[in-house]
């Protein structure tokens, strides 16, 4: 009889999860489907122990009940390189508990542990930074924390948006015209008064149509994206912001993008990835904790984790 596979899950407490819509939970209840044991970690149970990545769990044992979702099992301590894979979906912020946390899992990497996403690329591929290596997919953009520069920028292309590097959820982010007396205000509130990067980008006026969550496994994207539509008021296409949802099939534009970065999140091992698009650019790769599974499979019938476990058991077989 072949042993049951033994998958890890480094998330936030899951009790405070929004079940029906929690990507995460949907990648639990796929991996028990398939028959896998599930260990549960929050970020301050992975420590090291003479340089063995180690854990302390909670079995867990899932439902599609938004009332009733999950129930804890065996508690206890393990060795992180005896389970099989890992899946690391913590949320922002990315802090340095969070980049210490990655250099643990990196251990348990070594000796054969499947991370998703890859803890190195964790580290390496800023959310909104990591936009600069597909310059041909991006709009006009500007990074510095220098303020003369941020006003230059701002005052070049009349209209913008501004936001942190270490935002989440649409917070900290706003959109300044050229003119706008709240200007220096507002560079010194997101760049913490010239201490903290800043970026700066062209607006782009297709946010009105929504900002798009497209979902990549392993380089390929999911050939549906879920556009985020701002509030009355509102700027920002984020769920957390107030946006409503529609889902929709893939652009021949959405492809293309898709097209241009997917091969470089294999090669560095990011095997769940979700871009964000505003018209015709990407604005951010998301690599932490991508979410929209749940709404995706709801609105086109699909099974996107059921994708994603196909991809990491052949990366297990190979």
């Amino acid at each position: 009889m072949t042993q049951a596979r033994k998958l890890g899950i480094v998330m936030d407490p899951i009790e405070s999860i929004t079940p029906y819509k929690d990507s995460s939970l949907a990648m639990m209840l796929e991996a028990q489907t398939r028959g896998w044991q599930i260990f549960y970690f929050l970020l301050d149970d992975i420590y090291l122990d003479n340089g063995i990545a180690m854990g302390q769990f909670k079995m867990l044992s899932l439902f599609d009940d938004n009332q009733h979702w999950f129930e804890y099992g065996e508690a206890g301590r393990c060795r992180l390189d005896d389970l099989d894979v890992i899946l690391m979906r913590k949320d922002p912020p990315f802090d340095l508990e969070y980049i210490y946390c990655t250099y643990m899992l990196e251990q348990a990497e070594e000796n054969g542990v499947l991370i998703v996403n890859k803890p190195a690329s964790l580290r390496d591929c800023n959310e909104k930074l990591f936009t600069r290596v597909f310059p041909q997919c991006c709009v006009d953009t500007l990074v510095s924390r220098n303020p003369v520069l941020l006003k230059e920028f701002i005052d070049k292309h009349r209209d913008t948006i501004i936001k942190p590097l270490d935002g989440m959820g649409g917070r900290s982010i706003f959109r300044v015209q050229s003119g706008d007396a709240n200007t220096n205000a507002i560079i010194e509130a997101v760049s913490r008064d010239a201490s903290s990067q800043t970026m700066v980008q062209r607006y782009i006026p297709e946010i009105s149509d929504g900002d798009k969550r497209i979902l990549l496994i392993d380089g390929v994207a999911i050939p549906y994206a879920l556009a985020r539509l701002p509030a009355p008021g509102e700027n920002r296409g984020n769920i957390a912001a107030g946006a409503s949802t529609r889902s929709q099939p893939l652009s021949a534009r959405d492809q293309w993008l898709c097209d241009q970065v997917g091969p470089e999140l294999s090669a560095r091992g990011l095997l769940f990835v979700g871009i964000d698009v505003i018209g015709d650019f990407i604005t951010e790769i998301n690599v932490t904790s991508p979410t929209c599974i749940r709404e995706l499979d709801s609105g086109f019938g699909i099974n996107i984790s059921a994708d994603l476990f196909e991809c990491i058991e052949r990366r297990l077989t190979a």
